[in-house]
């Protein structure tokens, strides 16, 4: 295989039972799976197997729905698992080549916390840790903090532009070979290689230095889903990996290149950053299989928790007013996702839903995009979006877990693989060489003084 060609880049996103609002309903799914060490092991190892680039855990501060009663909430499939860091710090001794990534929010965490714990992570896995950087979005995640509602929206991106300067100058605490462990002389580290930071600013002040070497990959792989304005801003600064929500080609294309073009105008190399739409796949032998499997779920979707996930979706709106069979209202904007709350409407009015079709339609993806069909199919519409430049990969969510995973795994794994696509097996050790990322230079001061 030429190591100049270009392949795509696949994340596993993996919440315990799979993406489809009803997973944890299916026969074969494990409801219970997220509290579930022995579960969550095979998962990532057969996603290993998969030759996959990371798997990938998302996050809350808290429980994040719209429920209105206890009746509403007790229908949710979704509601507990571990916290990820904690959780990939496990899995990265039970394996050896895949990419760990795990979500931390920027607004109810403290910068040295975080960069101590991801640069652990890194140092734990050899070089395999990535942090997906959140602003968080709900008022629930605020009110475990002290707070009655959530920042605003541009709050919490300032907070969280300062909050990376600090993680990142905290990372750079030591240069590589600051640690001599020199018996001989009684030095245990050169005083030369040891920067303090010093940093003090609108939200932190945070003097260092990090009481962690320098992560093997130098910093952790940074991943970022935003797709607002402020969270392209954020992502063209800081990114090295973007995930995103789309649903058409050429949506997909003006993303692409629009926030391509930010990267360079932000001073850095558009080609070492990884942008990464999500895909929900339904994947069988034939595509009568396929939607059968699709249909199964379909048919478990709960009425309740369908229009209280479309109202999370769409920023903790509250629909249950509206005829669920007439059309989506006009609602006033809010501070949740604003990105996603825009592609629902658009999805509603280009495709004619009404509320309960929407639900059902997002019961899927959450918004994301959806794929039903055989390896070859799959594989087509995946292609072409990596081949018109519209994506350098995707975030692939499958159905319900495992049996989602291992028909991915078995059937249109090879596909890709057979087209060229696709790795055959791993080339490098760490997350950075596997997205073909480059180690980030040592940019601290002059010395212990610094």
């Amino acid at each position: 295989m030429s190591p100049q060609r270009r392949m795509m880049k696949l994340g596993a996103f993996l919440p315990a039972p799979g993406h489809h609002v009803a997973a944890w309903r299916h026969p074969n799914a494990r409801p219970d799976g997220g509290l579930d060490f022995d579960y969550y092991r095979g998962l990532v190892q057969t996603a290993e197997r998969g030759l996959f680039d990371m798997v990938f855990l998302s996050d809350g501060a808290g429980v994040r729905t719209k429920y209105r009663d206890a009746d509403e909430l007790s229908r949710q499939g979704r509601m507990v698992h571990f916290e990820p860091l904690t959780l990939l710090s496990a899995l990265a001794v039970h394996t050896s080549r895949i990419g760990l990534t795990a979500t931390a929010s920027t607004t109810y965490n403290e910068p040295f916390n975080v960069a101590r714990a991801f640069a652990s992570l890194d140092h734990l896995s050899a070089g395999r840790s990535g942090w997906n950087v959140v602003t968080s979005a709900t008022d629930a995640e605020a009110r475990n903090f002290n707070l009655d509602k959530q920042p605003a929206h541009a709050d919490r991106y300032r907070r969280a532009r300062e909050f990376m300067e600090v993680v990142t100058g905290l990372w750079d605490s030591w240069e590589d070979d600051a640690f001599l462990y020199d018996k001989a002389s009684g030095r245990f580290f050169d005083p030369a290689k040891l920067h303090i930071l010093g940093h003090e600013g609108e939200h932190f002040r945070v003097r260092g230095p990090l009481n962690v070497a320098r992560p093997p990959q130098g910093h952790p792989v940074i991943v970022q889903a935003g797709s607002s304005p402020d969270g392209q801003d954020f992502a063209a600064r800081w990114a090295e990996v973007v995930f995103t929500v789309q649903q058409t080609l050429d949506g997909a294309q003006t993303y692409y290149r629009g926030l391509k073009k930010q990267v360079a105008d932000h001073g850095r190399d558009p080609d070492q950053v990884k942008i990464l739409p999500g895909a929900f796949i339904v994947v069988g032998r034939t595509k009568a299989e396929a939607e059968d499997k699709y249909a199964t779920l379909q048919d478990l979707v709960d009425p309740v928790v369908g229009l209280g996930m479309l109202s999370y979706q769409l920023g903790m709106v509250d629909l249950s007013g509206h005829d669920l069979d007439g059309p989506l209202p006009e609602l006033p904007p809010t501070e949740g996702s604003t990105s996603k709350q825009q592609l629902l409407y658009d999805k509603a009015r280009r495709e004619g839903l009404t509320i309960r079709e929407l639900y059902l339609s997002v019961a899927a993806g959450r918004g994301h995009r959806f794929l039903l069909g055989t390896p070859e199919t799959i594989a087509d519409a995946l292609e072409e979006w990596f081949v018109a430049e519209a994506a350098d990969g995707f975030n692939i969510m499958p159905d319900y877990l495992p049996d989602g995973l291992d028909a991915i795994v078995e059937l249109l794994v090879p596909e890709l693989q057979r087209r060229g696509l696709m790795r055959t097996e791993y080339e490098g050790a760490t997350l950075r060489e596997h997205l073909g990322l480059r180690r980030p230079a040592f940019r601290g001061g002059t010395g212990a003084a610094s």
